[in-house]
């Protein structure tokens, strides 16, 4: 496969207007519009309609990844403003033990107005829910750009889920243009989200109900992606060679990769980040295949890879055999794939998916799935009344 390193972002670029981003979920989640395209031509209903597009032989497969509270805000002893974004724990390094830790730990953030913040530390008392006060203190380690690894402490014996769940607000997304409310902490998560770490909603998940859930007649399997700030980097290059696509971290389980196995050509990937695991799975079996090294897959990597026509079921068969080797139940691993026009889909068939924004990755990765007619659903999208972005509408893609 040649590396697609030459396209030009400016060729898939759109119009969109501020009043066609939506600025508030639907009341009901699973009443939005829906857009299908099938066999190259494209109808609408409203969202529970996957309920009928999903057949009981298909598998479809969600990330339950559940969004943090990540940014924190701070004054320092002259009273100017700091806001600390929580990117991705630092000490300890994994999501779990981060949130489990109990009197300190250490994440990477970024830091608004960081040049007021001198050489002391930033604290702030914290109501609780049980009535109580903890006092949180937050040192600069290490500055890096406009990031920087911040050390938390605080008193107690509590973990740090409660401590950032009392200290934070939901990161909604910055083209919103309005601050976090109330309504965005349940709003802003999908209904079946369990394991925290994102900084951002794995977004085509927010129209499912709880009834829709319990509906749909296929087989459901999770993984969990926790969705970095990169998800929101535009795309500032001329040609996406030069773009640096953001990394980010999954888990999956031997559960989800025998059922990969039992539905060939019938795997729903539900967003975005579902189908960066599913896909990179694909390559990773590679790797296990030639015994290298499976942390990570990096940009580029699939572009550059030789598969000889490997099957989807001999790379999942790989990274089944490595945890049989290694005695896990689960894979875990980082990428930083880029999807885009030229990359043929390996393992997912269907994507149900949001409408992103003008120039960014997420919509070359639905063009690499759609072809050219990623312009026709989307000229359809902006003529037939659909809302765009994280609380718009959704569609529902069958992949050429």
């Amino acid at each position: 496969m040649s590396t697609p390193k030459n396209i030009r972002i400016a060729d898939y670029n759109y119009d969109l207007p501020d009043e066609r981003i939506a600025k508030y979920p639907m009341k009901d989640r699973d009443k939005c519009k829906l857009l299908i395209y099938k066999d190259e031509q494209i109808s609408e209903g409203i969202f529970s309609d996957v309920a009928k597009l999903l057949s009981a032989d298909m598998l479809m497969v969600i990330n339950d990844t559940k969004v943090i509270p990540a940014r924190l805000e701070f004054f320092t002893p002259n009273g100017a403003r700091i806001e600390i974004f929580c990117l991705e724990p630092h000490l300890p390094a994994d999501y779990d033990s981060n949130f489990a830790s109990r009197h300190e730990c250490q994440w990477k953030c970024l830091a608004g107005n960081l040049k007021r913040w001198k050489d002391f530390n930033l604290r702030r008392a914290l109501p609780c829910p049980d009535g109580s006060t903890v006092n949180l203190e937050v040192e600069k380690m290490e500055v890096s750009g406009g990031e920087i690894i911040a050390r938390f402490s605080w008193d107690g014996d509590r973990p740090f889920s409660e401590i950032i769940d009392a200290a934070g607000s939901i990161p909604i997304p910055p083209y919103l243009n309005r601050k976090a409310e109330e309504s965005d902490s349940t709003d802003y998560q999908t209904v079946y989200s369990q394991y925290k770490g994102s900084v951002a909603a794995p977004t085509a998940g927010l129209h499912f109900s709880p009834e829709l859930f319990e509906s749909l007649p296929c087989e459901i399997q999770r993984l969990t992606l926790h969705v970095g700030a990169g998800t929101f980097k535009p795309v500032k290059s001329e040609t996406i060679g030069e773009h640096e696509m953001h990394r980010e971290f999954f888990s999956v389980s031997r559960t989800l990769l025998q059922s990969l196995l039992s539905h060939p050509g019938r795997v729903a990937a539900v967003g975005t980040t579902s189908v960066r695991t599913l896909e990179s799975l694909y390559w990773l079996g590679l790797k296990a295949m030639r015994h290298e090294p499976l942390d990570h897959l990096s940009q580029w990597e699939c572009y550059e890879s030789d598969d000889t026509g490997t099957s989807p079921d001999t790379a999942i068969r790989a990274i089944l055999n490595y945890l049989d080797t290694n005695n896990l139940d689960a894979f875990k691993a980082s990428t930083g794939i880029m999807i885009c026009p030229g990359y043929r889909y390996r393992i997912a068939s269907r994507i149900i998916t949001n409408f992103h924004q003008p120039q960014s990755t997420l919509l070359l990765l639905v063009s690499a799935a759609v072809g050219d007619d990623w312009k026709k659903i989307y000229e359809y999208a902006m003529g037939h009344g659909f809302r765009f972005l994280s609380y718009g509408d959704s569609c529902y893609l069958k992949v050429k």
